[in-house]
C-alpha cells in the first residue's frame, strides 16, 4: 500500500425511487412503499444511492477492484462487519442529495482465523448545508477458508427454494426471516452490489471456502431496522450500532428479536443455534 492514498470523494446523488420500491416489494411485508417526497427508513440510503461501477474496474469477486478508493488490500475475503450511523435530518426520495466519502483509518491484525485488515469508511449525506447522516462502516478482509465443493448449510434443496414473503411474525418483537437465492439476488440487484458471495455458488465453495452462499450483512441489518417499522415505530431514530457476528447461510432458519427499553431498542437476527449461540447480527437503536 506504499503509494495508496486515502482521499475524500465529493458526488451528487439522487435518492433513486426505483431501489427503494426494489426493497419494498422484496421484504413484501405489508407496509406501504415510499414514494418521491417521501421520508427515506432509517438505513434505506443503503439502497437509495446504488453506484454501480464500469466493469473494467471490477475484481475477481465481483467488487471494484482495490487500490483506487479503498487500499489495495490482498486479502480476499471481504466482510461488512458492522459500524454506527447517526441521524441528524431527514432523507427524502427523489431528493439530490451530497455524499461525502473517506477511509479514516486501515489496520491490520493477526486474528484466530489468521491475518485480517479493517478498513474504516466515513460517509456524509447533506441536503443542500444540512447534515442528513454521517456514517463509519467497518470492512474486514481476510484470508480464505478452506474450498468446500460439497458441503451444504441447509437440510436439503427445498429450503432454497423461493417461499413467498420473507418476514413472518411469530410474537410481539418476533419475527422470523426466510432466505432463498431469488432473495438475495434481487437484493444485490437493489444495492448495486455483485459480490459473487451472494449469488455465485461455485465461487464461494471453492474459491472463498464457505459452505454456501452468504446472506448479506447490509440485508440482516436492514431486516433488523423493518423490525421497528413493522412494530410501529416507538420513536424517531437518532443512531444506530451495527455489528456482523457470524455468518447466515442462505435457507438457514433465521428469526429477528426486539428488546425495547428506556430511551431504545436492543434487536438480534438469530441464526440456526438460536439464542444460545449468540446474535449473527445486532443492532442497538437509539430513539427520541
Amino acid at each position: 500500500m506504499e503509494n495508496w492514498e486515502p482521499h475524500t470523494v465529493t458526488s451528487a446523488e439522487l435518492v433513486d425511487p426505483s431501489p427503494v420500491a426494489a426493497l419494498a416489494a422484496l421484504f413484501d411485508d405489508g407496509l406501504p412503499a415510499p414514494v418521491p417526497g417521501d421520508e427515506l427508513p432509517p438505513l434505506w440510503h443503503w439502497v437509495a444511492l446504488p453506484r454501480w461501477p464500469v466493469s473494467s474496474v471490477v475484481g475477481l469477486d465481483g467488487h471494484p477492484a482495490r487500490g483506487t478508493f479503498l487500499p489495495p488490500v490482498e486479502l480476499p475475503r471481504r466482510m461488512f462487519a458492522g459500524g454506527a450511523v447517526a441521524f441528524h435530518a431527514p432523507l427524502r426520495v427523489g431528493a439530490t442529495i451530497t455524499r461525502e466519502a473517506s477511509v479514516e483509518s486501515v489496520t491490520r491484525k493477526s486474528g484466530r482465523s489468521g491475518e485480517l485488515v479493517v478498513v474504516v469508511v466515513r460517509t456524509r449525506l447533506l441536503d443542500g448545508d444540512v447534515l442528513c447522516v454521517e456514517e463509519h462502516q467497518d470492512i474486514i478482509y481476510r484470508e480464505a477458508g478452506s474450498p468446500s465443493a460439497t458441503a451444504a448449510p441447509v437440510a436439503n434443496a427445498a429450503a432454497l427454494m423461493p417461499s413467498g414473503a420473507p418476514f413472518q411474525r411469530a410474537d410481539a418483537w418476533t419475527w422470523d426471516l426466510t432466505t432463498d437465492p431469488t432473495l438475495l439476488m434481487r437484493f444485490s440487484a437493489a444495492t448495486a452490489n455483485a459480490h459473487r458471495i451472494h449469488y455465485d455458488w461455485p465461487y464461494t465453495t471453492r474459491v472463498e471456502g464457505y459452505p454456501g452462499l452468504v446472506v448479506h450483512g447490509p440485508l440482516m441489518t436492514l431486516a433488523l431496522a423493518e423490525v421497528l417499522r413493522l412494530e410501529g415505530g416507538p420513536g424517531r431514530v437518532t443512531r444506530f450500532r451495527h455489528r456482523n457476528r457470524a455468518p447466515l447461510f442462505c435457507g438457514q432458519p433465521a428469526r429477528l428479536v426486539g428488546e425495547p427499553g428506556d430511551g431504545g431498542v436492543a434487536l438480534g437476527l438469530y441464526g440456526p443455534g438460536g439464542v444460545e449461540a449468540g446474535p449473527c447480527t445486532s443492532l442497538t437503536v437509539d430513539l427520541d
